[in-house]
């Protein structure tokens, strides 16, 4: 089971590193799904993508990987107001055109996928 568990995360870690990039390859796009009351836009795109990268590393360090589970699933839940301001405002990414519903499911998925790595990071295991 330990085996399976860090092979999510190193699923994880490649899904968080590729987003993390995309941070800075599509800063424009983050940008647009940043609340419109937040200023200063792209430094949050710039230092949230850095946070994914370090995260993704994380999550392949054995000796990190269950605190990094755990910073992980709080980073989430900060960036989870953008995802429902993407959802309530209709903001594709890029020109990629979403549907209303397909954005709601993004919003809900959030949970599962804090659940998935606090399981995978073993975040909750004494050991």
């Amino acid at each position: 089971m330990k085996r399976f568990k860090y092979m999510i995360c190193a699923l994880l870690a490649v899904f968080f590193f590729a987003a993390g990039i995309l941070h800075f390859v599509h800063d424009d796009s983050f940008a647009a799904i940043v609340p419109p009351f937040l200023p200063f836009k792209y430094p949050i795109v710039w230092m949230t993508g850095l946070m994914e990268l370090v995260f993704a590393i994380g999550l392949l360090w054995p000796k990190y990987q269950q605190k990094t589970g755990l910073w992980l699933s709080l980073y989430l839940l900060a960036v989870l107001p953008a995802n429902i301001y993407m959802a309530i405002a209709g903001v594709g990414f890029g020109d990629i055109e979403t549907s209303t519903a397909t954005l709601w499911l993004r919003v809900a998925l959030q949970f599962p996928l804090i659940a998935l790595i606090l399981w995978a990071s073993r975040s909750f295991n004494k050991t």
